[in-house]
Formats: C-alpha cells, structure tokens, sequence
C-alpha cells in the first residue's frame, strides 16, 4: 500500500490533465471513425428495384412521373396510340387513347394522320403531359383532371416537306414554350396560348433527338446523326453548335443537372460526355463493359448521373450511375432480359424508365 500511495505522490496534476486529454482525444477519434464508418455504410445502400407490367406489345416508350411523392407516373404506349398512367400505390393502369393504334396499320406505322405512335412524354407546370406523337405529327396535350385531349397539328410546310415527321422528344423552357425535336432533320417549338409554331431546319439534317431545359433556361438538343449537341437561348432562339471532343459519336439523350452542366449519352463511342458552359469545355468518360452501348440519361437531385446500357452482361442489361464528384461508375443490373431502355426521368430519391423490350414500367429506389 506504501509503495501505491509514494507512485500516486508523484503523478502531478499537470501529468494528470495530460492524460485526460489524451484519452478525451483518442475518444473523439473513436467517436468520428465510428460516424464516417456509419455514414459509408448508408451511401453504399443498394437501390431497390420494382416493375409492373403494361399492355403486351404495347412497347411502352417514355416516362414523365408526377413530381409528387407516390404521384402519378405518365408514359407513352407507342404501338397502342395511347398516353398510359400507373398508380404506383396501387399498381393500377389506365390508358387514354390519343388516335387510332399504330397495330392496326402495320407494317410500315404510322403512314397516316388519324395513327397515333406517341414517343416522348413531359410534364407542364400544371402537371399536364405533353406527348410527341410521330403518328398524328402533332404535339398533343392531355388534361391531367379530365383526360381531355387536345392535339396541336403540325404546320403544313413541315408535314408536306417531312412525309415522316418523327417527332421525338419534348421539354418546356421557362418560359411554359414547348420545345420539340423532330428526328425528320427539324427542332421547335409551340405557344400553347396562341397555339403557333416555330420550327427550325436542323443543321446536318436528320437526327435531333433528345432535348432538355436547363436551369439556367437555356434549352439544348442532340443530334443522334448529326453528331453534335445544339445550345439554343429562348429569348432569342438563337442556335450555337457544340460539337463534343469525339467525332462520330452519335449523341443520343441529354440531361442537364443543378449547375446546368449538361449530360449526353455517346452511343457509337461508349461515352458518358459532360459539356460545362462556365468554361464552354466537354469531358468525356468510357462508360465500363467491353462493348457498351450507352442510351438513356437522368441526372438525380444528388447530381448523380444514371445511364442505361443496352449492352448484355451475363444475359441482361444494365442500369450506370455515375459520381461526378469521384468521377466513378456503379452497375446495377435490370431485373428483366431486354429491358431496352431508352429514357429515364425521375424524382426526389427515384429514378423511372419504361422497359418496351419487355412491357414493362421500372422504378429505381435510390436509398439516398
């Protein structure tokens, strides 16, 4: 006891402040190492997947989900002419016909005007979806409420010189214009208060494809065979060409995020390109895989970038997404063989997709 007592005699107080703040920092470490640690286990969550089928041989096309929280999600049934709405509470599905089914005409639909063969699908401010139709060569607008629909010809000058519109892809700038792309060779847009059109000849010809609005307003397209992306500004319409670093690369969908950095697939060339306006510079990153083929495109509200492969690995495809910040890709494989996605949309913590390969409508559940 003598010996325990003379040892505490000489530990100082000063020598006792320094081990409690070694320990107080040693605990401090532990604590941090075991938060991060916790913290990693939660961004690496796996997302979910989920699928409801659709009309057989429907060849469900795009999709537009309701911004609302289990709202409601609109896609385009091609091959039936219809608008479709899944309930994804419930799983229950309604069709709205928009004109005579393209199955009746095969082969060679749509050859005329009362044949609808919608393609892409987005949402207004109001939650109505406007709906490219290829087959009635029409914009076409369908009440969210009443289910009315409302379609909105072409100008003659447009359906006589394009006997096959192809009209693909729509967003809506600002502004509440809608724009277009007509792979035909033509880009536009319409006033749905004054019901006029403004249509441009598309440089290089055919090919416009997808289209999207920025947050900074500013509208852009891809040219799938004209191998460039077009920056077009609303308030002056002008068009300024942005050809990407790889040549013959057959940009194909586009997406922009927060920063208004806008995204495209390169389908010929394996890419993920990102073109960034604050320094007007491209990158380009080789999407994995030995033989990838890379279509769709949807930037989250994280600023992730997923993007669809239709590329088979081990009998299906795959779903990237892709970490700006890390500047790596993740694969998830699609549930179903086929999948075929061509276009992705979403909202917050949920990525959606129509899969026409299989008839089917995909949701992703992020996990972030």
């Amino acid at each position: 006891m003598r010996r325990l007592y003379k040892f505490s005699e000489r530990f100082t107080y000063s020598q006792m402040d320094s081990v409690f703040f070694i320990c107080a920092i040693v605990l401090v470490a532990m604590l941090s190492f075991a938060l991060v640690e916790h913290q990693n286990v939660f961004a690496q969550v796996k997302p979910t997947m989920q699928e409801w089928s659709v009309k057989n041989g429907s060849y469900p096309h795009d999709v537009a989900p309701d911004p609302a929280k289990d709202g409601p999600v609109w896609f385009t049934s091609e091959f039936t002419g219809e608008l479709g709405k899944l309930d994804p509470t419930t799983g229950n599905v309604t069709y709205i016909q928009l004109g005579k089914e393209c199955l009746a005409e095969e082969p060679g639909c749509p050859p005329s005007n009362s044949t609808s063969f919608p393609h892409g699908v987005i949402l207004d401010a109001d939650g109505a979806p406007w709906v490219t139709d290829a087959g009635l060569h029409a914009m076409v607008r369908v009440d969210p409420k009443t289910e009315e629909v409302k379609v909105y010809p072409l100008p003659e000058n447009i359906t006589k010189k394009f006997k096959r519109s192809q009209l693909n892809t729509p967003t809506i700038d600002k502004d509440g214009m809608v724009w277009f792309t007509g792979r035909a060779g033509f880009y536009g847009k319409l006033n749905p208060e004054t019901e006029e059109y403004k249509i441009w000849l598309a440089p290089r010809g055919p090919g416009p494809y997808g289209i999207t609005t920025a947050p900074d307003g500013i509208v852009y397209f891809n040219s799938w065979t004209g191998n460039y992306t077009g920056r077009v500004d609303p308030k002056t319409d002008n068009l300024t060409i942005l050809d990407p670093p790889t040549p013959n690369q057959m940009v194909r969908r586009v997406w922009s995020d927060s920063q208004s950095n806008i995204w495209v697939s390169e389908w010929a060339e394996k890419n993920l390109a990102a073109y960034f306006p604050s320094n007007s510079s491209w990158k380009e990153w080789r999407v994995p895989g030995d033989t990838p083929v890379p279509y769709g495109v949807f930037v989250d509200e994280k600023d992730k970038v997923w993007l669809t492969d239709w590329d088979e690995t081990n009998g299906t495809q795959t779903v990237f997404r892709f970490d700006p910040t890390n500047e790596k890709f993740e694969s998830f494989p699609l549930p179903s063989e086929h999948s075929d996605i061509h276009q992705m949309n979403g909202r917050a913590g949920e990525v959606w997709a129509a899969e026409p390969g299989v008839h089917k409508i995909l949701v992703i559940r992020t996990g972030e």
